[in-house]
């Protein structure tokens, strides 16, 4: 539901804040107050194309903010156009796109009256309420369809042209035996550096192994001179811990010689083994190149590529299985297509009769509606194409509702329609749905909005004291002139105020006092019509 709606500085309107009620909210005031620019505020909040020239001179930009409620669920939709440059759209106070505003604003508000701004004209709203009325599910029919395009894909992905398959096997094997005929391990680098440092410099170290064995075990060496240390020490009381520590050393020095020793003996050059070594290295490094930043994606290249080798070896058995599945797959999507469509082309009548009765008391008494229900390539047998079309005047030809209803009859066929309908968006807005109407068929169109009106939230934008009268709220929209410029104003109308509106929609006069007899008489059999119907 819309709560409120601000306007600054659009069209006429220089600063509105308008509260919005539930039931029917009736816009009245003199032809070119500004009505029609706050139809225009909400068509900017759907993600409407903007126009910097509704931006009101000596303004720098105009702003439509609308608060929309569902449940415990609030959205602040905001709209700025500026004078010259680029509008921007924000959802909640984030920026967003046009289109994001659309897709929420859609869900929340829809707009009947001018051509451009009728949802009636879009052939998925068209479908919509032909489903919505046979009750059909369209989720098994796009579950459906996924499905086939899904195993399409693979069919075309699996089969493709020969000889590109030929040629990808070809690359995967040579890619394969490379991989192979190195036969990477993960982790091997670490150690073949480890083995490359050792032998390229063998000698280095057996070298340096030698001095320090001699340096810890000859004679003059650090083992002789701890032996010295010891001696001395040896047989004096107050020594004795420090001589114990000591005779732990020479042990300990003992040791790293014969270890020193050991190792040094064990480290030969082996020229033929540092070569090897680095091949390997070498040979790891190319593999990194072409195959992966590490051994292990190395690794995991190698495994997907014998993976994908197989599904391409194993090609016409892949084949013949995805050609199955795909056959299956259009079976079932052409058993829902064809009970949708069954359904859609039976119950196409019946919602053109069922608009049709309602529009009788709409100023259509001679109107013809068709539902036209037709295929597509894409889907044969579900009858996606449906269209309405109507005849408004007895003998004439049927017609696409573009090219031959005007604003107000569309308006007034959308209304017919929604009283057939039962899933009605939150907010409804009707402008022009009284035009060229009024006397007894004025009434049946006050009826017919008040009746949507019970289970919606409905605005109408109208010039006739007969739709008015139906109204829960009216809110009078008035435009004062001063010396330079017009200011419009937007009031949500008291019991009196309703009573002097009504009057001056009636007679141009508000003070009539024969005028303000019919208008009380307007508005007490409007009420209680409302009251008889909705007790």
């Amino acid at each position: 539901m819309l709560v409120e709606l601000v306007v600054k500085n659009l069209g006429v309107i220089e600063d509105a804040r308008i509260p919005m009620g539930p039931g029917l909210t009736a816009l009245t005031g003199e032809t070119g107050a500004g009505k029609t620019m706050v139809v225009e505020a909400l068509n900017l909040l759907l993600g409407g194309r903007p126009d910097s020239d509704r931006v009101r001179v000596g303004a720098s930009e105009a702003i439509v903010e609308g608060l929309f409620a569902r449940g415990e669920t609030e959205w602040v939709l905001r709209r700025i156009l500026p004078a010259s440059g680029r509008s921007r759209a924000y959802i909640n106070g984030e920026l967003a796109t046009a289109a994001a505003l659309a897709d929420i604003g859609a869900e929340l508000l829809e707009i009947h009256g001018q051509h451009a701004q009728q949802a009636l004209l879009q052939p998925r709203t068209q479908r919509a309420a032909l489903d919505e009325f046979a009750s059909i599910d369209r989720t098994p029919l796009l579950r459906a369809r996924r499905q086939a395009e899904e195993a399409r894909t693979r069919l075309e992905q699996t089969g493709g042209d020969e000889r590109s398959r030929m040629r990808e096997i070809d690359l995967l094997r040579f890619q394969l035996e490379e991989i192979d005929r190195v036969a990477p391990v993960v982790g091997e680098e670490l150690l073949l550096d480890q083995e490359q440092d050792l032998l390229s410099g063998a000698l280095a170290h057996q070298q340096a192994a030698f001095i320090a064995v001699a340096a810890l075990s000859e004679d003059g060496s650090a083992n002789d001179l701890l032996a010295r240390a010891m001696n001395k020490l040896a047989d004096r009381s107050p020594f004795a811990t420090v001589l114990a520590r000591l005779r732990n050393v020479a042990a300990e020095l003992e040791d790293c010689a014969a270890e020193l020793r050991q190792l040094g003996e064990s480290i030969e050059p082996n020229e033929e083994r540092l070569d090897q070594v680095r091949s390997r290295r070498q040979l790891l490094v190319e593999l990194r190149r072409k195959y992966g930043d590490s051994l292990s994606e190395v690794v995991a290249y190698a495994d997907e590529a014998r993976d994908r080798l197989e599904d391409l070896t194993a090609h016409d058995a892949t084949l013949a299985a995805y050609e199955a599945e795909l056959a299956t797959a259009v079976a079932e999507l052409q058993q829902v297509s064809d009970a949708i469509g069954k359904k859609r082309r039976a119950a196409a009548p019946e919602l053109a009769a069922a608009v049709e009765a309602h529009l009788v008391g709409l100023a259509l008494a001679g109107a013809k509606l068709e539902v036209r229900v037709t295929d597509t390539d894409e889907l044969p047998g579900a009858g996606e194409l449906v269209e309405l079309r109507i005849a408004v005047n007895p003998g004439s030809a049927m017609g696409s509702l573009s090219k031959v209803a005007s604003g107000g009859e569309l308006s007034r066929v959308m209304l017919a329609l929604r009283l057939v309908l039962s899933d009605a968006p939150p907010t409804m807005v009707f402008d022009e749905v009284d035009a060229g109407i009024g006397g007894e068929a004025a009434l049946c169109v006050g009826r017919a909005l008040a009746e949507l009106g019970a289970n919606s939230q409905v605005i109408v934008v109208t010039h006739l004291p007969q739709v008015a009268a139906f109204a829960d709220v009216q809110v009078l929209v008035a435009k004062t002139q001063a010396q330079d410029s017009a200011r419009t104003t937007a009031v949500v109308l008291d019991a009196e105020g309703r009573v002097i509106e009504l009057s001056r929609m009636l007679s141009g006069s508000p003070d009539s006092a024969t005028a303000r007899d019919h208008a009380l008489e307007l508005l007490s059999s409007a009420q209680s019509e409302r009251r008889a119907d909705h007790p």
